[in-house]
């Protein structure tokens, strides 16, 4: 097990909080509305670097920041230099997917990826309900205004297999940085990504030929599980697809022994 730490820099004169553990070279993407603790198990097993993205956790929230996936993108290809992953495995989740525009543009800097339940970035992705009102002008910042941490627990019912809300300290840690600036992160990143912006984001995933494991819960309200054979089928020859019965979103809530599927596979 390894000892996790947390810093603080500067990236693309952004100021970031990040979480490290050991020295292997693996990079580890959150998605929404989440930070680098979700990660914590996994960096405790496998070592790596977990950053909270721009808008998210402890790092800034600048309102002129590109809450993009191009914005995202040249942002990543700012802190992998700047930390030093001149090749390393990519582990992301959910929004974590913007990770793969920078695989895209680099793929012979990715070892090995890992994709767990990701934001579609190809043809037909439809948006969940909640996503659709975080899209729409005027009915998102009503949602983001009104939201309370009574209302996440009652949402998070959906979220997974496992009876009831999701964990308490998961929740806790949640809305304690659903701030204001986050709440604008989240809607300028949902509202820059029709469906013919995702498709064009995964356009060239099949240059990414590095082994790559893909794992998809079968219960996810948010995302289908026929999402998980797509993207198999556009990574290629070099993709494995295993579909993780009785878990939904954050899989590993209910499926702990992902941690070690992704250990086995970045380790």
């Amino acid at each position: 097990m390894f000892v996790v730490s947390e810093r603080t820099g500067e990236s693309a004169g952004i100021r970031i909080h990040w979480r490290e553990a050991g020295t292997a070279p693996v990079l580890y993407l959150h998605g929404v509305p989440t930070a680098s603790w979700q990660w914590l198990p996994f960096l405790e097993r496998t070592g790596g670097v977990a950053p909270d993205l721009p808008g998210f956790g402890g790092s800034a929230k600048p309102p002129d920041f590109d809450y993009s996936i191009a914005g995202y993108d040249r942002w990543l290809e700012a802190f992998t230099d700047g930390i030093g992953y001149d090749r390393f495995s990519l582990v992301l989740h959910d929004w974590g997917a913007v990770g793969l525009a920078l695989a895209q543009r680099f793929p012979e800097r990715i070892s090995r990826l890992v994709v767990l339940a990701c934001v579609p970035f190809l043809p037909g992705y439809r948006w969940h309900r909640i996503a659709r009102m975080w899209r729409t002008p005027g009915l998102g910042e009503l949602f983001m205004a009104t939201s309370t941490r009574w209302a996440l627990r009652q949402i998070s019912r959906e979220s997974n297999v496992t009876a009831g809300p999701l964990p308490d300290w998961y929740l806790d840690q949640t809305w304690r940085d659903f701030d204001r600036d986050t709440r604008r992160a989240i809607l300028r990143l949902y509202r820059s990504a029709p469906s013919d912006v995702l498709a064009e984001a995964g356009r060239r995933l099949g240059d990414v030929r590095c082994p790559t494991l893909v794992l998809w819960p079968t219960d996810d309200p948010y995302l289908d599980a026929a999402w998980g054979q797509r993207y198999a089928d556009a990574f290629g020859d070099n993709a494995h697809l295993e579909m993780i019965d009785l878990a939904g979103h954050w899989m590993w809530l209910d499926r702990p022994d992902v941690i070690d599927k992704v250990a086995e596979f970045v380790g």
